[in-house]
């Protein structure tokens, strides 16, 4: 199976670390995907050419987007022929609307803010997020020596791809799957249950732990990733 990784905001490629030799050690090729996120001019659009130009597209893949690139890996699929669409905690993009609007209009943030409020405006809508922030919202489950290694590879992560509006024109007609994490703190579970019947018309496959399981449970998401990319295609 070709699987196709794309990570969040402030993060990278190296998030998907822990979760990449294990899909690999069950017969998958994974190719895990570095966004230009610190661009102050790359949207979701340049994200989505970033992408496509690092897949091998012999075989359609399936592609994995966690929190922000929810609003990225529809607009691939848009454009190039994919087997599967698998969220992971992730936005899920509207058309013709931005994500700052949803958040306006949906109850996407946490229900409980966090306690520290570490975040630097780095000028032309980029922003850095410091480590106790960070740790908080993202990775609050995970060890403190795998939260150290997260934090010290945090990247500035430019807001346009939040604020800007969606170039997705319809949503692709591509089998979805969705991964909700039962104690996020980034983002309301019950929103990401919702979200994903309403929105996609699936029941949203569940995981205990916050919003990056990638650091906190590799070996579980791992396999649910490997179970969904491998499920059957209904007919058309």
């Amino acid at each position: 199976m070709n699987i196709v990784l794309v990570h969040g905001s402030y993060s990278g490629a190296w998030v998907w670390e822990q979760v990449r030799p294990d899909l690999e050690e069950r017969g998958n090729r994974v190719t895990a995907i570095d966004l230009p996120v610190s661009d102050p001019n790359a949207g979701a659009g340049a994200y989505a050419r970033t992408i496509i130009e690092a897949v091998d597209w012999t075989e359609p893949p399936v592609l994995v987007g966690h929190s922000m690139s929810g609003l990225v890996v529809p607009v691939v699929a848009a454009a190039r022929p994919v087997r599967r669409l698998v969220f992971v905690a992730a936005f899920l993009a509207r058309p013709g609307v931005s994500a700052t609007e949803q958040r306006q209009s949906e109850p996407i943030d946490p229900v409980t803010p966090p306690a520290t409020h570490e975040w630097t405006d780095l000028g032309n809508g980029v922003w850095s997020v410091g480590p106790d922030t960070a740790t908080e919202l993202f990775w609050h489950d995970a060890t403190p020596r795998v939260a150290a290694w997260a934090v010290a590879r945090l990247r500035p992560q430019s807001y346009r791809v939040i604020t800007e509006t969606s170039p997705l024109v319809a949503w692709p007609d591509v089998p979805s799957a969705y991964i909700a994490c039962r104690d996020d703190h980034a983002m309301n579970p019950a929103w990401q249950r919702r979200a994903a019947r309403e929105r996609l018309g699936v029941e949203a496959v569940e995981i205990d732990g916050g919003h990056t399981p990638m650091l906190s449970r590799p070996a579980e998401l791992a396999q649910l990733i490997d179970t969904l990319a491998r499920a059957p295609i209904a007919p058309a």
